[in-house]
């Protein structure tokens, strides 16, 4: 049989979930601004969540909105097409966003994973996500 029936894969490990958690909470704390963080796998399964003291009650939910889209989709959460925002939600179960904030973690040209931040502007939420990228050596690919 010349079909192959699995295929390896990189995993994110609660350790690196924890690492990216401690950077994003370190820059967080740097710009004064507290935040939820959500870091999932590749699968939207949360590995590891903060709500630092003073974040936002809802954003709770929007960080791990923001976590499950950059990893299903693969491409940072605000990049999904606006036009089919509210179909994209209703389908998800709510689970979807475009709101700023959500990067998927790429290691080796592989997505393995997301992290979502919510409690800021956009801009802050997407420094501190970017933060916790830079806590584990993943790839930036927001230009």
């Amino acid at each position: 049989m010349s079909e192959t029936t699995t295929r390896p894969a990189l995993k994110l490990t609660h350790a690196a979930a924890l690492k990216a958690l401690a950077g994003a909470v370190a820059k967080a704390e740097t710009l004064g601004v507290p935040q939820n963080i959500s870091v999932v796998d590749d699968g939207g399964n949360l590995l590891a969540f903060v709500r630092m003291d003073g974040a936002k009650l809802l954003s709770r939910e929007t960080s791990l909105s923001k976590a499950i889209t950059a990893a299903s989709h693969r491409q940072p959460s605000s990049r999904l097409d606006p036009n089919y925002e509210i179909k994209l939600a209703i389908a998800a179960g709510g689970r979807l966003t475009n709101l700023e904030g959500g990067l998927p973690i790429f290691i080796e040209g592989q997505c393995v994973g997301a992290v979502g931040v919510g409690s800021g502007t956009g801009a802050q939420d997407v420094e501190v996500a970017r933060a916790a990228l830079a806590a584990i050596g993943a790839e930036d690919q927001v230009p």
